[in-house]
C-alpha cells in the first residue's frame, strides 16, 4: 500500500523526526537534495512542491529553470548518516504550470517509469528485472590536484602491493591477486558488512559482498534481482551508503571505473530478464543456453546499438581505460555463455526457468542509472521489435577466449568504442530507439552530448604527469 501524506506526518511524530530530506537526480546521477524542519510537513507539500532551480542540475535553460519537486511517499526512510533524526525521500522534478504541475520529461526518474510504461504497451512483457553488481574501491587515503603548477594523485591502500616494504606490514595483497582473499589480507570486512546491512535496511536485499580481484582494495556488493524503477532508486541509495559507511571507517570510497594503473578496473555489470504476468519471458530448453528467441532478439538489440549505448552507460573519458584488453572488462561486441571477454555474458549457473537471463558487461557507475537502465531496455525492446539475430548479424556465439585469438582473428570482430568521444558520434547519429515513444526527449539527448562534449574537450587540454615521463626530456 502506497504512503499518503498522514502517513508520513505520523511516522515524523512516531519517531521524532526533526528534520525531512528531499533528494533530487541531476544530469550526472548524482544526488543533490534540499531539508526542511519536519514541522513544516504537510498535504501542502506534496501540492505545491519544493521550489529548486533546474538549470544548475543541468536539465533546464535559465529562461525556464523554475522547477518544483514532488517527493515519492513511498521511498521514505530513516537517513542513519544524520545524527539529527532525518527523514528522507527521492523524488521527482516538475514543471510549473498552474493550476496543474506536470512532469519534467527531461528528468531522469520520469524517464526510466516512461521505459517501463513502453514495455507494457508493446505488449512484449509487463515488468523487468535487473541486477547491478557493484564494483568499488576503498582506499586509506586519496589526494589530487589539478593546477598550474601541480597536477597528480596519490592514492594509499593498506594492503596494496606497494606497501610490502612498511614497516610493521607484512600483509599485502599482490597486483590482480585480490579475489576472494580472506582476513588478515581482507582489512574491510566489518566496512562492508555494515554497508550490506544499511542496503537492506533500505529495503534492497543483498546477495553477498566480497574482495574483488584488484589488489588495492577492489571490492563487489550484489544485490539480487529487482524492478527496474525500483533499482534505479536503489542503485543511488547503494552509492550513497557505500561512501557514507566508508567515511564511517576512515577510508575513502570511488565506483570510477579505472582508478588504479595496471589493477582491474570497476564495472557495474548489468543482469536482466522480463516476465509477463509472472512468467519468464527470457526462457527455452531448446534455445542455445536456454533462452528464447525474445532474450536472443533482445540481445540483438543491445548489440546493434552498442556503440551508442555507450555514451549513456560508459558516460566518463575514465570509462575507455577500463574498457581495454588484458582484463576482465570486455571489448568485443559480442555474446557468450560463461565469457567474461564478451559484452554480453550468459551465466551458466541461472538454470531456474525465471532465473534466466544475461549481463551487460560494459557498464560503470559513472552512468546515471536511470539512463543507463532505461536506455538498456530500449534498445532491447527495440531488437525484438525487429526481430534482430545476433548469430545472424555476426556477433557470435563466442565460446572462447576472445583475448587469446590470433591478432588476424581479432581484426575480424567489432570492438567497443575506444573513448567517449566516439561513444558521442555514435549516440549522435543512433538514438531514435531512445526517442521512440517519447521516452528519451531529444532535447535531453542534445543537452547530455554538448555537456559530454564539453567535459571531454576541457579533459583533453590537461597536461597529464605520464606525459612529462615520456616527453619532458625530448
Amino acid at each position: 500500500m502506497s504512503n499518503t501524506a498522514k502517513d508520513i506526518m505520523k511516522l515524523i511524530e512516531e519517531q521524532d523526526v526533526q528534520m525531512v530530506d528531499f533528494k533530487i537526480v541531476d544530469i550526472d546521477g548524482q544526488f543533490r537534495h534540499v531539508t526542511i524542519p519536519a514541522k513544516n510537513f504537510n498535504e501542502d507539500t506534496m501540492v505545491n512542491g519544493i521550489g529548486f532551480d533546474a538549470s544548475n542540475y543541468g536539465y533546464a535553460v535559465v529562461e525556464k529553470s523554475d522547477m518544483v519537486y514532488i517527493p515519492d511517499l513511498d521511498t521514505a526512510s530513516i537517513d542513519p548518516f544524520c545524527s539529527i533524526k532525518t527523514l528522507s525521500m527521492i523524488g521527482n522534478a516538475m514543471i510549473i504550470d498552474y493550476p496543474h504541475n506536470r512532469p519534467l520529461k527531461q528528468y531522469p526518474r520520469n524517464i526510466v517509469h516512461a521505459a517501463e510504461q513502453y514495455l507494457k504497451d508493446s505488449g512484449i512483457a509487463d515488468t523487468m528485472l535487473i541486477l547491478p553488481e557493484f564494483e568499488f574501491y576503498l582506499f586509506n587515503e586519496v589526494g589530487w590536484k589539478v593546477d598550474h603548477n601541480a597536477i597528480g594523485v596519490e592514492i594509499d591502500a593498506e594492503q596494496a602491493h606497494w606497501n610490502s616494504d612498511s614497516e610493521g606490514s607484512g600483509c599485502v595483497v599482490p597486483m590482480q591477486k585480490h579475489y576472494h582473499v580472506a582476513k588478515p589480507l581482507d582489512r574491510t570486512y566489518e566496512c562492508r558488512s555494515e554497508m550490506c546491512l544499511e542496503i537492506e535496511k533500505a529495503g534492497i536485499p543483498v546477495k553477498y559482498h566480497h574482495p574483488e580481484v584488484g589488489g588495492a582494495g577492489q571490492f563487489e556488493i550484489e544485490p539480487l534481482l529487482g524492478q527496474m524503477s525500483k533499482m534505479a532508486d536503489g542503485s543511488m541509495n547503494i552509492k550513497y551508503i557505500i561512501h557514507n559507511v566508508a567515511r564511517k571507517y576512515g577510508l575513502s570510497a570511488t565506483l570510477m571505473p579505472k582508478p588504479v594503473y595496471g589493477e582491474a578496473g570497476s564495472g557495474m555489470h548489468v543482469h536482466m530478464l522480463l516476465l509477463k504476468d509472472g512468467e519468464p519471458v527470457f526462457s527455452d530448453d531448446n534455445g542455445y543456453s536456454h533462452l528464447s528467441k525474445e532474450a536472443h532478439w533482445f540481445m540483438g538489440g543491445l548489440l546493434k546499438h552498442i556503440a551508442s549505448l555507450c555514451a549513456l552507460t560508459n558516460p566518463s573519458t575514465n570509462s575507455f581505460k577500463r574498457l581495454v584488453p588484458g582484463f576482465e572488462a570486455p571489448v568485443t561486441v559480442g555474446y557468450a555463455t560463461s565469457n567474461r571477454s564478451a559484452v554480453i555474458r550468459i551465466p551458466a549457473y541461472a538454470k531456474s526457468p525465471k532465473m534466466r537471463r544475461f549481463e551487460l558487461r560494459n557498464p560503470d557507475a559513472t552512468c546515471n542509472p536511470y539512463f543507463c537502465y532505461a536506455a538498456i531496455l530500449m534498445a532491447g525492446i527495440d531488437g525484438i521489435k525487429n526481430q534482430i539475430d545476433p548469430h545472424e548479424n555476426g556477433w557470435g556465439p563466442y565460446d572462447m577466449n576472445l583475448f587469446e585469438l590470433p591478432a588476424e582473428e581479432k581484426a575480424k570482430l567489432q570492438q567497443l568504442p575506444t573513448s567517449l568521444e566516439q561513444a558521442l558520434d555514435a549516440l549522435e547519429q543512433d538514438h531514435d530507439y531512445l526517442t521512440a515513444g517519447g521516452v528519451f526527449p531529444e532535447e535531453l539527448l542534445c543537452s547530455f552530448i554538448k555537456r559530454k562534449r564539453a567535459e571531454c574537450l576541457e579533459l583533453s587540454q590537461i597536461p597529464h604527469p605520464a606525459e612529462f615521463a615520456r616527453y619532458y626530456n625530448l
